[in-house]
């Protein structure tokens, strides 16, 4: 990871100008800790912009043990983060992982999103069964059908779900732009309460159709991959970030990708995974400032192609 990813925000904002530039730096500076949110279209609900996607962290349960995932859980809600992100494990690693969730400093605060992940109707309805083990007591705050797998049967009993209070929002999840034209298919014909796509600076589909669509519509929109699965920090290591990128209060190539994406007004909230508190406050970090305008997104795309 480059250097640049080690340096603090106000380290950066102050080799970049001293007191001048200090004197207009963003409102988190002056004193603001919490993280800035958008609403859920349709309703007097808002959720935090960064979010943890717990699936890296899950899975290394096993190995590292829940410590790690249970350390950046609460970095992000001392930040005023809520939303995490899951999906359906193998059972003893999702018992691992519902401890963590059962703490009480964790397990009223936070905004869970799960997913169903098989094609198979009645497989689907077991996973729910074992994601419901890890909060008996409170209806999940969002179900999604993942890639849009088995999506005829899943839908409807996800529409049964969310009428008798098992869950509160219903959604579907894409990470790859060949499932965008379904996606968009299935956005103009139903009404999931929140779409869950891919896109980043280097990853840009989204912003053609199904972005704007998701805004016409009045859905809320998730984002994975905003590095790319770890690939963006490959392209990027060892170059030095663009003197311009304190334009939006950019640090770190990590803040970079993130504040291209919460460029976008339809974008509620992006999805980070990591086991490193320090990073998790960096990405929180991005979540703060100004953020680039259109003119300024084109030109963090073509210094992306450019690298």
């Amino acid at each position: 990871m480059s250097a640049i990813r080690e340096t603090t925000r106000r380290e950066f904002l102050v080799q970049l100008g001293g007191l001048g530039v200090m004197l207009t730096r963003p409102p988190r500076l002056l004193g603001q800790e919490k993280l800035p949110a958008r609403m859920i279209p349709g309703t007097n609900e808002s959720l935090p912009i960064i979010g943890l996607g717990s699936s890296k962290p899950v899975l290394e349960i096993p190995t590292e043990g829940t410590e790690p995932v249970a350390a950046v859980i609460r970095m992000l809600l001392e930040r005023g983060g809520r939303v995490v992100d899951t999906s359906i494990r193998p059972e003893a690693i999702d018992a691992e992982f519902g401890r963590v969730l059962a703490e009480p400093d964790i397990r009223d605060s936070i905004f869970l999103a799960t997913k169903i992940n098989t094609p198979d109707a009645e497989l689907g309805i077991a996973q729910m069964l074992q994601t419901q083990r890890l909060f008996p007591d409170r209806p999940f705050d969002l179900v999604q059908v993942e890639s849009l797998r088995g999506l005829a049967d899943h839908w409807p009993r996800l529409l049964e779900w969310k009428e008798s209070g098992q869950t509160r929002y219903i959604g579907v999840t894409v990470s790859s732009y060949r499932n965008f034209d379904r996606l968009e298919s299935f956005m103009r014909v139903e009404s999931p309460d929140f779409v869950h796509i891919n896109y980043s600076v280097v990853e840009t589909r989204a912003e053609e159709r199904l972005l704007p669509l998701a805004q016409d519509l009045g859905m809320a929109v998730i984002i994975n991959r905003p590095f790319m699965n770890g690939t963006y920090f490959g392209r990027v290591s060892g170059k030095d970030l663009p003197d311009w990128a304190a334009d939006f209060d950019c640090a770190a190539w990590s803040q970079f990708s993130l504040k291209y994406i919460l460029g976008h007004p339809a974008v509620t909230c992006v999805l980070t995974e990591t086991t490193n508190p320090e990073h998790m406050e960096e990405n929180i970090e991005g979540g703060f400032g100004r953020l680039p305008d259109e003119a300024t997104k084109r030109r963090m795309r073509q210094h992306m192609a450019d690298l």
